[in-house]
């Protein structure tokens, strides 16, 4: 074993939530180690393939997964510095004031600790230092004014536009999607070329993933980060009232011991949980920051309702960004289902490829053989689809536990034990049946609902946030209640996960808690 120097902060993760800790804190003058599992990429390396990018998806040990509706992992998590923000879509809509307060609101769920006006200066930081495109005016039908968008909206494709006349049918309104790609040139990052390949890494730039944001800023700062390092255990004192650092083996999958004054977890949502019960010891025999006894619990995921249409023009369905063109929150309130409980967050103008994720050669799943080559030469100019994605109410069962398997270091694997109710299953036909409507009032030739099983996006939960250590694992900045250096970042300390895609939250939540460590940093380290 190595003997390395204690640095301030020792981070685990280099994704999204990571980089915005190794940013902030480096800019104070901290000295900061990340230590990331995979591998170092950088932007040369990301390959407009789906094939190549299966590479950055999840790698690791695999997780146990159990359930009625297990939860799928292979597109949530990342492998390699930028984590899962180097793959992400980029969509960056917002949670809005009615996530914040179900459980008093409603009488369902969990309450945050904080409310919407706690984030929403963060939101506009993370524009300004990302650089996201949008219209911020336009989504005040739906939210309490902001700061604007430092880009106008991305370009738009007949892919999106052709859903709008659907959407005007049925009463939703439309606004241009909130994206953290560039619309123009943007600190030095060029604009975007539309290609639509945003889903295996852009290697351009464009899009503002952690090498070309907050860890592109960390490094310059002297950040380190130590690639193909797999955190295992977090360790504390002797009478388990402060962690020390992380244990961890390197490449050579040897053992090694990174001492820090202040240890982040900011890995996956599900890996997260699993590193602090394997960190279990004589003072935290449940492990650490576990008195309540929910960690690992209040797994959350979202779900997704889409409608496929074909129409009969050339809709130019290649072109564009994965992630959408369009978006609406006009069924984002909790009952705008009837009979059914939960948000929905709707999307329009996806850039199609052949296969993989989203590709229409998935679109039907029903066909083989001589009909799915015909279905294919239809659907190769005239194929585009909508999205409402859907919000999972938080339940204790649904978890992440230890296993009894172990990986190649001794670590047990993780258990994600995940089953919806039935408000999911109201409110994912709800959407369903309003997409048809959609898609018949637009004028498409052929319309079908991209029915299966209910999928499984957005891993949440796990670490929730709350007000005291009774009914939480830490407070809203992501602070231990029983460990004063140690936080915990990403979208696992959400307790509740509204229906939009998390990331623009994520770093929102992470340069709060990043800004609350640095300015508070005497009284937390002592």
């Amino acid at each position: 074993m190595a003997k390395f120097e204690k640095v301030d902060v020792v981070i685990v993760g280099a994704g999204a939530s990571g980089s915005v800790y190794a940013a902030v804190l480096s800019k104070t003058g901290k000295k900061v180690v990340v230590l990331e599992q995979g591998p170092d990429w950088k932007l040369s390396d990301l390959i407009s393939s789906d094939f190549w990018g299966r590479r950055i998806k999840h790698g690791g040990a695999p997780f146990v997964l159990e359930g009625r509706n297990p939860v799928s992992y292979g597109y949530q998590s990342g492998w390699g510095v930028g984590g899962a923000a180097l793959h992400y879509f980029a969509n960056f809509p917002r949670l809005l004031p009615n996530d914040f307060k179900v459980k008093s609101e409603a009488g369902r769920g969990l309450d945050w600790p904080i409310d919407y006006k706690d984030v929403a200066p963060y939101y506009d930081k993370v524009a300004r230092d990302v650089g996201v495109s949008g219209d911020a005016k336009a989504e005040e039908i739906w939210r309490p004014a902001g700061a604007p968008y430092p880009m106008p909206p991305m370009k738009t494709f007949r892919n999106g536009d052709i859903w709008l006349k659907g959407f005007e049918a049925v009463g939703i309104r439309m606004a241009p999607a909130a994206v953290g790609m560039n619309s123009t040139a943007y600190k030095g990052r060029p604009a975007c070329i539309y290609d639509g390949w945003c889903h295996v890494g852009c290697p351009t730039g464009a899009l503002s993933n952690p090498l070309v944001t907050y860890l592109g800023d960390a490094r310059a700062a002297g950040v380190e980060v130590r690639p193909w390092s797999t955190a295992t255990r977090v360790l504390t004192n002797g009478n388990g009232t402060r962690v020390t650092g992380v244990e961890y083996y390197d490449q050579k999958k040897e053992k090694q011991f990174q001492p820090a004054s202040v240890v982040v977890l900011a890995a996956w949502a599900a890996q997260n949980p699993r590193i602090l019960l394997n960190s279990a010891n004589g003072a935290h025999r449940k492990g650490l920051s576990n008195r309540s006894g929910l960690v690992g619990k209040y797994m959350t995921t979202h779900f997704a309702s889409g409608t496929w249409a074909i129409f009969d023009e050339d809709v130019q369905n290649h072109m564009g960004t994965t992630g959408a063109q369009y978006m609406s929150y006009d069924r984002y309130g909790k009952t705008s289902h009837k009979g059914a409980f939960g948000s929905t967050f709707i999307v329009a103008g996806s850039a199609l490829k052949t296969s993989d994720l989203g590709g229409f050669a998935n679109a039907r799943l029903d066909l083989f053989g001589a009909e799915l080559h015909a279905f294919m030469k239809r659907a190769a100019r005239g194929l585009t689809r909508i999205n409402a994605f859907g919000e999972e109410m938080p339940n204790v069962e649904n978890r992440v536990e230890l296993a009894a398997d172990k990986d190649e270091f001794g670590m047990p694997l993780g258990r994600i034990v995940h089953s919806y109710d039935e408000d999911v299953a109201r409110v994912w036909n709800a959407n369903f049946e309003e997409g048809l409507k959609i898609a018949n009032a637009a004028g498409a030739k052929e319309s079908w609902s991209g029915r299966g099983n209910i999928p499984t996006i957005h891993l949440m939960g796990g670490t929730i946030m709350g007000k005291g250590g009774g009914d939480s694992v830490v407070n809203s900045y992501g602070q231990s209640h029983e460990l004063p250096n140690l936080f915990v970042a990403g979208p696992g300390i959400f307790p509740t996960s509204g229906a939009s895609n998390p990331t623009y939250t994520i770093f929102a939540l992470s340069l709060r808690g990043a800004e609350r460590l640095a300015g508070k940093w005497k009284a937390i380290v002592g």
